[in-house]
């Protein structure tokens, strides 16, 4: 199908992005990749009079190492995530995940901010940075403001992002040595978004999980922190069997939608079982 007719403007300046951005109001979108916004245009699932493109933005790409987190430009693609050597080193989850999106010609396109605004529950980044105690940084009307990982994410397709603001970039902790991950991820094929999608940190510490931290994807209409198994895997020892049993609390407090590729207690199954094999992994089980 072809979009329905919209003006577009390319600014030079994140200050010039925001102001178009305000002045066009609820009928207007921001642009980057273009991955997840494009083919709602095609389908006339989005019809904006305004397209705001942040391309000529270069300051919003980039990996920056700023003492004890990493910042994170808003247009930085999957594909240098991937291949980013700061990430590879302090924040090794978001370079793993980062590389089951789609395939290599999304990966070059899409942007860590664009799926994070975007905000799609099955998306496969928003449940790695909820996991990483992320950190947004928004720019707009009334200047720069942060919002926490845990409070950017409102509900299905929304953010806490207000009006003529954009997201420009994402701080993350950097991780220890101490610290190990997984992204288990179960979908129809390679290119496919995920029928569920689990994001596992654990920091070991004598032979037991001291700290664990889970995030889900597409286990309701936002990521979802899997408070209950953290809890059960903090303390416990750093085995099979013991991460298996704190997985079993994977389902608890979500929301699973139904559709084609799934019903709610199938995905609960797939969460169970997924959390168990990530948790092992990070866990170096």
């Amino acid at each position: 199908m072809i979009p329905a007719k919209f003006e577009y403007v390319r600014p030079s300046s994140l200050d010039e992005a925001v102001s178009a951005l305000a002045e066009g109001g609820d009928d207007a979108k921001v642009i980057a990749g273009g991955q997840s916004l494009m083919p709602l245009l095609r389908l006339r699932l989005a019809y904006p009079d305004l397209l705001v493109d942040l391309g000529g933005l270069e300051d919003l790409r980039g990996v920056t190492d700023i003492g004890g987190d990493l910042l994170i430009g808003a247009r930085t693609t999957h594909y240098q995530l991937v291949h980013d050597p700061l990430i590879a080193e302090h924040c090794g989850l978001l370079a793993q995940a980062a590389g089951t999106v789609a395939d290599p010609a999304v990966r070059h396109r899409g942007t860590l901010g664009g799926s994070l605004a975007h905000a799609d529950p099955a998306g496969d980044l928003p449940a790695v940075v909820l996991a990483l105690n992320g950190t947004m940084i928004v720019s707009g009307p009334a200047g720069q403001r942060e919002i926490e990982a845990a409070d950017f994410f409102v509900d299905y397709l929304t953010t806490a992002l207000g009006p003529g603001e954009i997201l420009t970039g994402i701080r993350v902790p950097k991780l220890g040595n101490d610290w190990g991950y997984r992204y288990e991820k179960f979908h129809r094929t390679a290119q496919a978004w995920a029928i569920v999608g689990v994001a596992a940190l654990a920091r070991r510490s004598n032979g037991q999980v001291a700290e664990a931290r889970v995030g889900l994807t597409n286990m309701g209409p936002v990521p979802i922190r899997a408070a209950a198994v953290e809890a059960a895997a903090a303390g416990a020892d750093a085995n099979a069997a013991a991460l298996t049993a704190a997985a079993a609390a994977a389902a608890e407090g979500t929301n699973p939608p139904a559709d084609l590729h799934g019903a709610p207690d199938y995905r609960s199954h797939l969460a169970r079982v997924l959390t168990g094999r990530a948790l092992a992994a990070a866990a170096g089980v």
